[in-house]
């Protein structure tokens, strides 16, 4: 699951929105490509993400894989743990809500 368009949002959910669901909402294919291009590039970057609890924390780290699994994409960062891709609000200054689209 490379990445997905976001119509597959839950009903009821807004697409994007940062809240802890055990439904995965697709990010938006190029902010993918702003998380692919940091790992390649194997830069440290500040991750701005809502842990397992809701509350947001702020990561710097690499990003050493992106992968998907049980039908959800993560990242791998270089000291092992995974963050949700939906999870993220924030790569540098590159916000994710920025890269959201509005329904066709």
């Amino acid at each position: 699951m490379r990445c997905a368009p976001l119509a597959g949002s839950s009903p009821g959910q807004p697409r994007g929105e940062l809240t802890m669901t055990r439904t995965y909402v697709p990010i938006d294919c190029e902010f993918h490509d702003v998380l692919e291009a940091a790992a390649t590039l194997r830069r440290i970057v500040a991750i701005d993400h809502l842990d397992d609890g809701g509350n947001r924390r702020v990561v710097d780290a690499r990003i050493a894989d992106l992968f998907a699994r049980d039908g959800a994409e993560y990242m791998r960062l270089d000291d092992g743990s995974l963050i949700r891709l939906d999870r993220i609000v924030s790569i540098d200054d590159a916000q994710r809500s920025a890269f959201e689209r509005a329904p066709a």
